[in-house]
């Protein structure tokens, strides 16, 4: 068993949501009772080493916030941070998100084959990408790009993308190998 507070703290600081102690208890693998006792503990312990950050109970759940008291700080990073060039990561994001929109972060997570959530904050906190409503079927936050994205990119409209389909592989190519995979497999089966 996972030592509690470390643990705490490790998952706490992955969370984009507030999370319940009955949920952080779950995924720390100690009881209820311990994890809500300990989540009160390591609050009162940030304030009193008068930390940066905070834990808080909001909406239900705990989360890490930057304290109030530094938000001039804090807002100054993330300012000077739009000056920064953007991650391999982030530009094949943004590119699918461009191309695909309004997409799911799930959906863009499935076609890069990688968890995209850090990254899709990073892009909205810059502005580039922002939340166009939900997915019908699944209530998925839906994302597209924004007029700042168009700006940089130097675009009047998003109809002056770049044409993708002669970059990607032939649709024929692509079915042939297909069936001569599958045909293959039923060889080897029987």
């Amino acid at each position: 068993m996972p030592e509690l507070r470390p643990a705490l703290e490790a998952v706490l600081m992955v969370a984009h949501e507030p999370v319940d102690h009955v949920a952080l208890a779950a995924a720390v693998d100690h009881p209820a009772a311990e994890v809500r006792d300990a989540l009160h503990e390591l609050a009162a312990s940030y304030e009193e080493q008068r930390r940066g950050f905070e834990l808080r109970h909001i909406a239900g759940g705990w989360r890490f916030y930057s304290r109030e008291r530094y938000a001039d700080v804090v807002e100054r990073f993330v300012l000077e941070g739009q000056h920064a060039r953007l991650t391999s990561a982030a530009l094949e994001t943004l590119a699918v998100v461009a191309y695909r929109q309004p997409v799911s972060r799930g959906r863009v997570a499935s076609i890069r084959g990688v968890n995209v959530d850090g990254v899709m904050r990073t892009l909205v906190t810059r502005g580039l990408v922002e939340e166009s409503g939900n997915e019908v079927t699944t209530g998925a936050i839906l994302y597209r790009t924004t007029g700042l994205f168009c700006e940089r990119m130097g675009l009047s409209s998003l109809d002056q993308l770049p044409d993708i389909a002669p970059l990607l592989p032939d649709v024929d190519d692509f079915e042939a190998s297909e069936v001569f995979g599958a045909e293959r497999l039923a060889t080897e089966a029987s």
